[in-house]
């Protein structure tokens, strides 16, 4: 499992691994989440093939031009580092919204891949659930008494249409009675969420934090996604006290980060991803 293998770097409630070798990616951990006994990673950029300006753990081919053999093999160590198969990691097609896919692990990886959708969840001991980012935000998340895990992509229009929440649903689905622990990832924060006021309407509207999530001292509102996102799974039914804050500005962050925002079609996408694991 990574929370055994790797070496970390502790800051604050956030873990960092530094990876195992040149090939082991570096990644960002959510405390909850191993403590919980779920593999899982939040993927940076390091680690990777790809070349400039796509360096270097790029995940995505078609959108960003990159060569797909680079892309496959920046995936491979993703899964490696996850310790599963290539074979048994799973994204979609994503389009910004709300549906999911549940994996058995015995899907054709390639066919899976084909398929549009924004959560993919399995309850399949060794079945590595993803989703890409470059700027939105990734959630995971675990059912302690099963091992049944989802991971959901929610950008500010799957924000509005509660991505989140239809992750948690998925993941009761295949667990009535769970016991949910959650991660939200690094993305674009509130200091560089700059959107028009027709957005930060939609975005109000879809939590019970209201306007609070926008912050109007600026020229052009700015919002806040991760209080949103906190406050649509406590919504939901996740216990606050069980949901982990990744912290990290993909835009602020060059270094160790992939923005669109920042770098439009220059920019690589990041992967996040979670195991389902076997009842202890």
């Amino acid at each position: 499992m990574v929370s055994q293998s790797h070496p970390y770097e502790e800051q604050g409630s956030q873990r960092f691994s530094t990876g195992l070798d040149s090939t082991d990616p570096p990644i960002d951990l959510s405390p909850l989440l191993v403590s919980a006994g779920f593999t899982h990673a939040f993927f940076t950029r390091h680690g990777g093939v790809s070349k400039f300006p796509l360096d270097s753990l790029n995940v995505a081919a078609r959108v960003t031009g990159d060569d797909p053999a680079l892309v496959t093999e920046n995936l491979r160590r993703c899964a490696k580092t996850l310790g599963v198969g290539l074979e048994k990691l799973y994204h979609l097609s994503q389009v910004h919204g709300t549906n999911a896919v549940v994996l058995a692990g015995n899907e054709a990886r390639d066919e899976v891949l084909l398929r549009e959708g924004d959560i993919t969840a399995s309850n399949v001991p060794g079945v590595a659930c993803g989703v890409r980012s470059a700027d939105c935000v990734c959630i995971l998340l675990g059912d302690r008494k099963t091992g049944a895990v989802t991971a959901v992509h929610s950008g500010w229009v799957g924000t509005v249409a509660n991505a989140v929440g239809a992750g948690v649903r998925v993941l009761r689905s295949l667990s009535p009675n769970a016991d949910i622990v959650a991660a939200i990832g690094p993305h674009i924060e509130q200091c560089c969420f700059e959107v028009g006021d027709d957005v930060a309407e939609r975005l109000a509207n879809a939590s019970n934090l209201g306007t609070a999530i926008v912050d109007r001292s600026r020229t052009k509102p700015h919002v806040n996604l991760r209080r949103i996102i906190r406050a649509q799974l406590v919504a939901a039914g996740v216990d606050e006290a069980c949901i982990d804050d990744i912290h990290g500005c993909t835009v602020c962050n060059k270094d160790r980060y992939f923005s669109y925002r920042r770098d439009a079609k220059q920019s690589g996408r990041m992967l996040a991803a979670i195991v389902a694991r076997s009842v202890s």
